[in-house]
C-alpha cells in the first residue's frame, strides 16, 4: 500500500515539483498551495506524511501542522525552512508537541529529501516521537 503525503509549499513550482518527486517514488500524493487548503485536504486525504514549508502566507506552517496532526494523529511532521530564522520555533514546535518530526532547510537535492521522507515514515510511534534536527 502506498504511503500518503501531503505537500504544502507556497511556491507552486515547488510543490508541484515535490509532489511529482513522490509520486514517481511510489507515493500517493495530495499538494496544496495554502495553509487552509492543506488543513482542509488533511481532512478528506489524512496523510501518514505531512511536509509542509514554515513559511506561508496565510499561516504559520507550524500552526498547519498543528492542524493536521489534530485531525491526523499518526501522521508524522516533515518542516522546511528556506531561512534560518525559521529553525529555532520549528525544533520548539517540535519538542513541544509528541509527533515524529524532522525539520530540514531548502534547497535540497530530491535524493536527500526522499530518504529523510521514508526514514520518517519507518519510525515506529512505540519508539516515542523523535525529534530530528538538519541543516
Amino acid at each position: 500500500m502506498q504511503s500518503r503525503i501531503l505537500v504544502v509549499d507556497d511556491e507552486q513550482l515547488v510543490a508541484d515539483t515535490l509532489g511529482i518527486i513522490f509520486q514517481k517514488r511510489g507515493f500517493e500524493c495530495k499538494v496544496a498551495y495554502t495553509g487552509v487548503e492543506a488543513v482542509a485536504s488533511a481532512e478528506i486525504f489524512c496523510p501518514e506524511l505531512f511536509l509542509c514549508d514554515i513559511t506561508l502566507p496565510d499561516m504559520n506552517g507550524l500552526d498547519v501542522a498543528s492542524s493536521v496532526t489534530k485531525k491526523c494523529p499518526d501522521c508524522h511532521v516533515l518542516l522546511l525552512t528556506g531561512y534560518y530564522a525559521n529553525l529555532r520555533p520549528a525544533r520548539q514546535w517540535a519538542l513541544t508537541h509528541n509527533v515524529s518530526t524532522r525539520i530540514l532547510t531548502k534547497p535540497m537535492p530530491p535524493e536527500d529529501l526522499l530518504r529523510e521522507a521514508e526514514a520518517l515514515l519507518h519510525t515506529s510511534s512505540a519508539m516515542g516521537f523523535p525529534v530530528e534536527f538538519f541543516v
